[in-house]
């Protein structure tokens, strides 16, 4: 039995695009955090997760892009309720019926379920027909990474709930890789002047625990991937006070042909300037 819902539905509005002539990713996880709000509503889970920090993971992979004027709307459903609540979002294109993004999210550790809302859950799960999520190597403790962002949490950064969202922690990551491309060459005037940008095709977003109104947070980055057009950004948020950290990002993208919307090879002087701060992985 299928068990996926609709958990929102709207479109691509032109401000929403960013410099790649895309919807931003940004706003994609925007979407995929009202529409985990929604399951979770329906599953009876929204009260127990609306306190705490529960460590959370996304795992999105994007196979066609949206772009302004686009209508959409997104499936969720319960994957497995334990050791880890695990739950899948499917972004469609409501013109043809073609999913073009997939993303899983997990609660880790799992909320502590009573016994009938588990076996409920249970009866609720449905198949993954996605890709398979592929594991990233990690940067290695005390890799050589550089500053791309930094600021403090805002109010339009947080939910009702006062929690900073997915949303806003992949904006301000966005905002650190285009501060990177700018360190290896990928800059405004480059970007312009070749008719190129930067796509992502894959990220992995890792929340250990969110800002609160007000913190201070800072990003660094480096390049964790380095191949002929594609690019691994990894990216670490923290607190520039204590140092302990908020949240990751494995960004993994090509630098695309705007015209064509095909991957470009990337310069030898690019090439050469990405290397220098490529890191250590585990």
């Amino acid at each position: 039995m299928d068990h996926w819902s609709e958990t929102y539905r709207g479109s691509v509005p032109p401000w929403e695009c960013d410099v790649t002539e895309h919807f931003t990713i940004g706003y994609y996880f925007e979407r995929i955090g009202t529409a985990s709000l929604n399951l979770l509503e329906e599953l009876g889970l929204l009260e127990p997760l609306r306190a705490g920090d529960t460590p959370r993971r996304f795992e999105a992979r994007f196979t066609r892009e949206l772009r302004a004027g686009d209508s959409y709307h997104i499936e969720s459903a319960a994957l497995a309720p334990a050791p880890a609540l695990r739950l899948g979002h499917r972004v469609v294109d409501s013109a043809t019926g073609e999913t073009v993004t997939w993303v899983q999210e997990e609660w880790e550790p799992a909320p502590e379920l009573a016994v009938e809302l588990g076996r409920s859950i249970e009866q609720r799960l449905a198949e993954w027909a996605g890709p398979a999520i592929e594991s990233r190597p990690e940067p290695s403790p005390g890799a050589a990474t550089v500053p791309t962002a930094g600021g403090r949490a805002t109010p339009s950064d947080l939910d009702e709930h006062g929690r900073f969202t997915p949303g806003a922690f992949v904006h301000r990551f966005s905002d650190a890789s285009l501060q990177t491309q700018a360190a290896i060459g990928m800059n405004a005037r480059y970007m312009q002047a070749n008719r190129r940008g930067f796509s992502t095709f894959e990220l992995g977003l890792r929340i250990a625990r969110c800002p609160r109104l007000g913190d201070a947070l800072a990003v660094r980055s480096g390049i964790a991937h380095l191949g002929n057009s594609s690019l691994r950004f990894a990216h670490r948020m923290y607190d520039p006070r204590t140092g302990q950290n908020f949240a990751a990002m494995s960004q993994f993208g090509v630098q695309l042909d705007l015209d064509a919307r095909r991957p470009a090879a990337l310069a030898e002087e690019l090439r050469a300037r990405a290397a220098a701060l490529l890191v250590r992985t585990d």
